[in-house]
């Protein structure tokens, strides 16, 4: 089974919309069988949640990858609940309804996937309490990484290879951007998984080329950048073969070409 990692997508702004049908053209004619991928876009899928006309372009466009047979994770980025700065609680619903078609679904979402747990988490919906309202940070909250906590224990899960993929940026530390409990997770996953996926940092190309294997003692951690090159900035489509032991076979499959 392998991954193709996208992150950042903004459809919406700009051209970015039609650049990721590009890549899901692009995927569509190149990786095949389609059964042996599983797309995992790690968030700000659209600009601006508040626009009604973008989340429905973004979902038709998923739907889309869907359609052709692909499986597809995605979990909320800072922009899919608001402007990316400013955030508002009922785009929490409205995300997981129109993506997950279930208003209920709680975090950590754990998807079993030919005996591979991939384990996706929300890093924004914490920061839209009254008292933080800095929505470029992340945050993943004491209950959800308590529900993290007993999933990465739990006895089946334990003996399988898992991937963890959210939006904020688990290393880097800037201030207004960083994920606030990045040491509680730390805490959790160390040694504990194989793949951690993330996106947010990409105004910078040196930001977006971040490669970090074996940071908390896990083999590869990858940072996307913007998949659709949002306003210049560089981004990855990388494509991560699980069955491989080393992430030096993994590739950009430069989708936009």
């Amino acid at each position: 089974m392998k991954i193709i990692h996208l992150s950042d997508l903004h459809i919406g702004h700009k051209e970015c919309g039609e650049r990721f049908r590009t890549i899901i053209r692009n995927i569509s004619s190149r990786m095949k069988p389609v059964e042996d991928y599983v797309v995992i876009i790690t968030g700000d899928i659209v600009d601006n949640a508040n626009k009604p006309e973008q989340r429905e372009e973004a979902a038709l466009s998923i739907e889309e990858l869907v359609d052709l047979g692909y499986r597809v994770l995605v979990i909320p980025g800072n922009h899919d609940y608001g402007t990316g700065t400013i955030g508002n609680l009922r785009n929490v619903r409205l995300f997981k309804e129109r993506f997950y078609r279930d208003s209920d679904i709680t975090f950590p979402k754990v998807d079993i996937i030919h005996g591979t747990a991939f384990i996706g988490l929300d890093s924004t919906a914490e920061e839209l309490n009254w008292h933080d309202r800095i929505l470029a940070q992340g945050e993943l909250g004491r209950e959800q990484l308590g529900r993290l906590e007993e999933t990465i224990n739990d006895s089946a899960i334990t003996k399988m290879m898992k991937v963890v993929y959210l939006h904020h940026h688990p290393f880097d530390f800037k201030i207004g951007r960083q994920l606030k409990d990045s040491r509680d997770l730390r805490k959790i996953i160390e040694n504990r998984i194989e793949l951690l996926l993330f996106g947010h940092y990409h105004r910078s190309r040196l930001d977006a080329i971040k490669v970090i294997h074996g940071k908390w003692g896990i083999p590869r951690c990858y940072n996307a950048g913007t998949a659709t090159h949002k306003n210049g900035n560089y981004g990855f489509h990388r494509v991560i073969d699980l069955s491989r032991f080393d992430p030096a076979m993994d590739y950009d499959g430069e989708f936009l070409k």
